[in-house]
């Protein structure tokens, strides 16, 4: 039985719903579809957007034989029976789904064929394709971005099924789904699978406890860490508060949690502040020790502790400027004064000669005797 996604699924432009801004009039890919123009495209973005779907109204309306595959799954093999069969004149286009996960020796297999035009290629990909899909193809392709859905979109979506939801219903899958309108219709077809019925008590009771998406590898990892650290740059605690909830609930890795604010402690904090550094260790320390759920807590009392801190970067900033000249000039002699002198025959050829421990004279080597590495703020 098919699930209730693919059977609402719209086979017409007309019926899309989402993504005005690359389907609106005059709007690319709408564009494409108009004039009918075949070519190779990525399209990138969160699960639930639409990609599958376009995909095949793309193919559809260029009349082209389209053929499915997962970058989980496909060989080799399944690429050259693709590419064997004859279609006359009708365009083989191939949908590739999780492309992310096709390896870079697939991925040259795949290149000469996409090149020559034998095969149009339609990846779809939850992930960076910057840094999933090696260049050579990647410059093959054009890149379109799909985004999440908005709650009314979602709205529209669930309001097609023959489910008879009122608007308080329809209202609570849309806030619930996160801009995947897969995972709206999801809880619903559950919901009817498990109780023979559908209403708002209900699809809380199945759904017990909806999941936040977060790929620790992927965009969202990334994306959430750095809306946290910059949250406490700010210093917004509630934002802080916000997005260490978010990771925490996703399952991150407490411990990757922590270490970035012992980090954040001496690069963004720094001398303004030094115990922040103390306090991130033992926060540190408490989620090595404590242990999960309790540890939330030690990282909450770190978070809002860091994001509450003076901000001084200047001793990394100082650092950074110092780091850039030692991979420019490399190893520059060291002043003589400041050399050690353990034997005699170094004490005579001037090794230490001269040193005073509150010389006042820079003790950086003679050309680099003008640099300022470390500015207060």
């Amino acid at each position: 039985m098919k699930p209730l996604a693919y059977k609402i699924r719209p086979t017409e432009l007309d019926d899309f719903v989402g993504q005005n801004h690359l389907l609106g009039d005059g709007k690319p890919l709408k564009e494409a579809i108009r004039k009918k123009h075949l070519f190779s495209f990525i399209l990138w973005g969160p699960p639930g957007t639409g990609k599958t779907t376009f995909a095949h109204i793309y193919a559809n309306s260029l009349s082209g034989e389209i053929f499915n595959l997962s970058g989980v799954s496909a060989k080799k093999e399944d690429l050259r029976e693709i590419i064997d069969l004859d279609f006359g004149n009708r365009p083989k286009i191939l949908f590739l789904d999780e492309i992310h996960r096709f390896n870079k020796a697939q991925q040259d297999f795949l290149l000469p064929y996409v090149e020559s035009g034998e095969l149009t290629l339609i990846g779809a990909t939850t992930e960076n394709p910057s840094f999933e899909i090696i260049p050579a193809l990647l410059s093959r392709c054009r890149v379109f971005i799909f985004e999440l859905l908005k709650e009314g979109e979602i709205e529209k979506i669930v309001s097609r099924t023959d489910f008879n939801l009122g608007k308080k219903e329809k209202k609570w899958l849309a806030s619930i789904a996160n801009g995947d309108a897969r995972q709206a219709i999801t809880i619903l077809e559950n919901t009817y699978n498990l109780y023979g019925e559908v209403s708002l008590d209900l699809f809380e009771e199945s759904l017990q406890k909806f999941h936040i998406r977060h790929d620790k590898k992927g965009d969202d990892h990334y994306n959430t860490v750095s809306a946290f650290i910059k949250s406490m740059r700010a210093s917004q605690s509630d934002s802080a508060l916000y997005y260490l909830a978010r990771m925490i609930e996703a399952g991150e890795d407490p411990k990757f949690i922590a270490r970035r604010m012992v980090i954040f402690a001496s690069e963004d904090i720094g001398i303004a502040q030094p115990t922040a550094l103390v306090v991130a260790n033992e926060v540190f320390r408490a989620v090595e020790t404590v242990g999960m759920p309790e540890a939330g807590i030690n990282l909450a009392h770190g978070a809002v502790y860091l994001a509450e801190c003076k901000k001084d970067r200047s001793a990394y900033s100082g650092y950074k400027k110092a780091l850039s000249d030692v991979r420019e000039y490399g190893n520059l002699p060291i002043p003589m004064k400041i050399l050690n002198s353990p034997t005699k025959l170094m004490k005579e050829e001037g090794y230490g000669e001269g040193y005073d421990m509150y010389d006042k004279k820079s003790y950086l080597p003679e050309k680099l005797k003008r640099r300022k590495y470390y500015e207060k703020e």
